[in-house]
């Protein structure tokens, strides 16, 4: 029998080694090291503040990454409901013992480190879905009393990100979530049905919308309105990226930025840094680099047996391009202003380690491919 048709039920430590695509590891140390350039630009060809945490992150996150890759695949499904309420019980803590910051209360401190739940609950939330759908036969995926449960495991933490306030993570909770639905076949009727529904909430959801929020709305279709004040950040990231040209200004010569004209340059913004420095030629390169990843994430989830591993690699993929595109569009004034980081590139430890989180579990489902799943583990 052909080996892709081989069934395995266990594989060794340095079987699971041997099977690290080194392709997709190189893909996120390349995207790491032009956030560490940037970073180090921001700080004015400074490591400090911001580009030594960054590494630092970036490697404790990798060890985390190599720890997931090489964990039993029956443990990640077992864990997968159990991680997810983790999840909610700190996003329902937050409301009562978490730091406020600008305005939002999303960090919540633990021995001293700060975390930011709305970034794993992106993560668990997958893991959730795809084993909901795994335990079910795939044909019933559309019934309606089968899609109760996953409306609710999804609105839950809508609910609690919204409250903080943070919208654009809400936005990208729904896109993780929505991405399962379609790939389990959801009819597209649901899909054409929620949309019709979410429009038509549009009147009322507007009137519970916070006033900056609001004004970010305003601002989105008319940047020219207040200048000097919402319209400030998106003129002036427009700016610096027009400024770049098509080779940009050089390595730390970026006159916006340098200036202080730029806001939050290390974290939302830095797309904007980076390309006034980089120009054009540095923007699609690293835009070739996240298809890259995208590509070869999407190359190792497809080889998955099992539905469990499939689900949740195209889960995770489809969320780490909703980041890029959200971040790039929002810099570039194609979507509103909302605080979504750019992954890798980014200052932020939340973000950076439930990025590596979510391709250490796309690596586990590639090198567990021939691994078969029943409901609650292993087919023996």
């Amino acid at each position: 029998m052909p080996s892709f048709y081989q069934i395995k039920t266990s594989q060794s430590f340095f079987d699971k080694v041997r099977e690290i695509n080194l392709a997709l590891v190189c893909l996120l140390v390349i995207t790491f090291f032009f956030g560490l350039l940037s970073l180090y630009s921001v700080a004015d060809a400074n490591f400090d503040p911001w580009a030594r945490n960054h590494l630092i992150r970036f490697i404790v996150s990798s060890v985390l990454f190599l720890v997931i890759c090489l964990v039993d695949i029956k443990i990640i499904l077992k864990l997968a409901y159990p991680l997810f309420f983790l999840n909610i019980l700190a996003l329902i803590l937050i409301i009562f013992i978490g730091t406020e910051t600008y305005g939002a209360t999303r960090w919540i401190r633990i021995a001293g480190i700060s975390l930011q739940p709305s970034e794993f609950i992106k993560v668990s939330l997958i893991l959730c879905l795809a084993k909901y759908y795994h335990s079910i036969p795939i044909i019933e995926a559309s019934k309606i009393s089968r899609m109760i449960i996953p409306a609710i495991i999804t609105l839950i933490p809508v609910a609690l990100v919204i409250v903080q306030p943070d919208l654009g993570t809400a936005i990208i909770i729904l896109i993780g979530a929505g991405s399962i639905f379609w790939i389990v076949g959801i009819n597209y009727k649901y899909f054409i049905g929620t949309f019709l529904l979410l429009c038509a909430s549009i009147p009322v959801g507007w009137q519970y919308l916070h006033n900056y929020q609001k004004e970010r709305v305003f601002t989105f279709f008319n940047p020219e309105r207040d200048p000097l004040g919402n319209g400030y950040h998106i003129m002036q990231s427009k700016i610096a990226l027009g400024s770049g040209g098509f080779s940009g200004k050089g390595f730390l010569e970026g006159t916006q930025s340098h200036l202080d004209f730029l806001p939050e340059m290390h974290t939302d913004f830095i797309f904007t840094m980076y390309g006034e420095e980089f120009g054009f030629i540095g923007t699609f390169l690293l835009l070739i680099i996240y298809l890259s990843i995208i590509l070869v994430s999407f190359n190792l989830a497809v080889k998955s047996r099992s539905s469990f591993g499939k689900y949740v690699s195209c889960g995770l993929i489809f969320l780490f391009f909703s980041h890029v595109f959200i971040n790039i569009g929002m810099v570039m004034g194609l979507l509103p202003v909302v605080g979504v980081p750019l992954p890798l590139i980014s200052y932020g430890g939340s973000s950076m380690l439930a990025t590596m989180i979510g391709f250490g579990l796309i690596m586990n489902c590639y090198i567990n491919r021939d691994i078969i799943l029943a409901k609650e583990g292993l087919i023996d």
